[in-house]
């Protein structure tokens, strides 16, 4: 069955490299803690700030962010729907946050060998949401507060805890790719298929 679990993992941010060596592409993860969402904007003035030196708004030691800005919350709910945002968008703003102990970043789709490589490198991990459930996501978020770059309205930088969020590995700190197998899966499937 294609994106079977190989192993499923409960783990609790932060999310410290002792925790995220045991974890490989294609593992299930469901997430507890506290996570940063920070989209494109967020990041772009993360970056300037980097350049002319000045202090970043939040630490980002074994820091998880969520590519996502929550929707508003409705009344009588803790979170609006929120669901991953393309990741390959963040690729060129993600070394320096890595470099600061960025540890694992959550969004959707692939990205370039060149994060794949920085991952490595660094000793930090990509998970992926499942895109298209983002009402089913908020139900696994406790508390969503705004806490950095107010003026970005959905693009600001936010806390949001979660419980038990489900996520997938995509890449690991090997080198491994949850894309790849799931291409090779699919390409042996069709080929017994249609022999």
């Amino acid at each position: 069955m294609l994106l079977e679990a190989k192993k499923t993992f409960t783990l609790t941010t932060p999310l410290t490299e002792e925790k995220i060596k045991k974890l490989r592409a294609g593992d299930m993860l469901y997430l507890t803690g506290v996570i940063i969402g920070a989209r494109d904007m967020a990041h772009k003035r993360m970056i300037e700030s980097i350049k002319k030196g000045e202090p970043l708004p939040i630490d980002l030691k074994d820091q998880t962010i969520f590519y996502a800005g929550p929707a508003p919350t409705p009344k009588g709910k803790k979170s609006g729907s929120i669901g991953p945002t393309t990741s390959s968008r963040m690729d060129e703003l993600t070394e320096p946050l890595i470099e600061r102990g960025l540890k694992a970043t959550i969004g959707k789709g692939e990205r370039s060998g060149e994060l794949r490589k920085l991952l490595i490198r660094y000793k930090a991990i990509y998970l992926v949401a499942i895109g298209g459930v983002s009402a089913y996501l908020a139900t696994r978020v406790k508390e969503v507060r705004k806490i950095a770059y107010h003026d970005l309205d959905a693009e600001a930088i936010y806390e949001i805890s979660v419980e038990d969020f489900p996520l997938f590995v995509a890449y690991d700190i090997y080198g491994g790719d949850i894309f790849e197998k799931v291409k090779s899966e699919t390409q042996n499937i069709l080929s017994d298929k249609f022999q």
